[in-house]
């Protein structure tokens, strides 16, 4: 890949991020991801705080490479989540949802390279004024928590590229070598995978949620629970529940209830599929089997090295 920013800033191979999912995203992934050339991150957002640190110790004996945590700003205990990882020395940390002037800064003074993941450029100068490394545009196409506006990938990466000069790393429908060339020709020098590692042996999401999400077809997954927080699910069940208590014009507050606690992790972890909250990006229609983390990272460089030489030959 020649002098990519990305790969000199997080030390890495390839410049291949696995995004931080919920119920996905434990020590087996990141290590396997880490080992393979790309960034592995840990998945903090469904975790409690022992379990964060148990995963942490894992990964760091199952890899010599460099790894990270995905935090949500927004998780309940962030105080003792950031404390964590601050005496773990975890060198990389990417946050998402929320405001990345609260942490930003006191990540950076223990030595953290931080990089926020927004939805559009106004997010992106924000993050940047608030000292990020690195800058994760992640378009409408992607799995779990969306952003309001619903820029796509294609419209979003150009328009960050012109609001900021970080890093930066596409994400939202990317899973081949193909998408994560179209995402450099946008502008981006690295990209952010998650749908594709979701569905991954090493992933900790259960086996009937990979096996479903294998089966799905264009327009199987859609945005929803946008009074609460826009979340891209599976047309399943329980989504059908929540889009009549929407048409029948339930409050935020309703909602919530309904929701409860542990939605996800009974979809995504448990795998009941009618019941559950079940997150995973559109791009998952195009995905066909199971295969292994290492052999994801292969089949995109070969088929971005491929992509790129074949676009050469095309000019005008």
């Amino acid at each position: 890949m020649g002098r990519n920013r990305v790969c000199s800033l997080f030390g890495i191979e390839y410049p291949i991020i696995q995004a931080g999912m919920v119920w996905c995203s434990g020590s087996k992934l990141a290590s396997a991801v880490s080992n393979s050339g790309g960034l592995g991150l840990i998945g903090a957002g469904s975790m409690h705080p022992d379990t964060l640190r148990e995963h942490i110790l894992k990964c760091k004996n199952a890899t010599n490479k460099p790894f990270g945590v995905n935090i949500p700003l927004m998780y309940p205990q962030i105080e003792e989540i950031m404390q964590i990882v601050i005496e773990e020395k975890v060198p990389i940390i990417f946050t998402s949802a929320g405001n990345p002037k609260t942490w930003t800064s006191r990540l950076k003074k223990e030595g953290i390279l931080v990089a926020h993941v927004v939805s559009s450029s106004k997010f992106a100068l924000k993050a940047t004024e608030a000292g990020v490394d690195a800058i994760v545009a992640e378009g409408f196409e992607a799995g779990g928590h969306n952003g309001r506006e619903e820029t796509t990938t294609l419209t979003l990466i150009p328009q960050v590229r012109k609001a900021t000069d970080l890093p930066l790393i596409a994400a939202g429908g990317i899973s081949s070598g193909e998408s994560m060339a179209a995402a450099f020709a946008l502008g981006a020098e690295g990209v952010q995978v998650g749908t594709r590692f979701a569905l991954t042996v090493e992933s900790s999401a259960s086996d009937a949620f990979k096996q479903k999400c294998i089966t799905l077809n264009e327009g199987d997954t859609t945005i929803s629970l946008k009074k609460v927080t826009p979340v891209r699910l599976i047309k399943n069940q329980f989504y059908q529940q929540v889009q009549e208590m929407e048409d029948q014009g339930a409050t935020a507050e309703e909602l919530r209830t309904f929701l409860g606690k542990g939605r996800s992790k009974r979809g995504i972890f448990e795998g009941d599929l009618s019941e559950g909250e079940l997150e995973i990006g559109q791009i998952a229609s195009d995905i066909k089997e199971i295969i292994p983390a290492s052999m994801v990272i292969k089949d995109m460089i070969d088929n971005y090295n491929k992509t790129i030489k074949e676009l050469t030959k095309n000019t005008f």
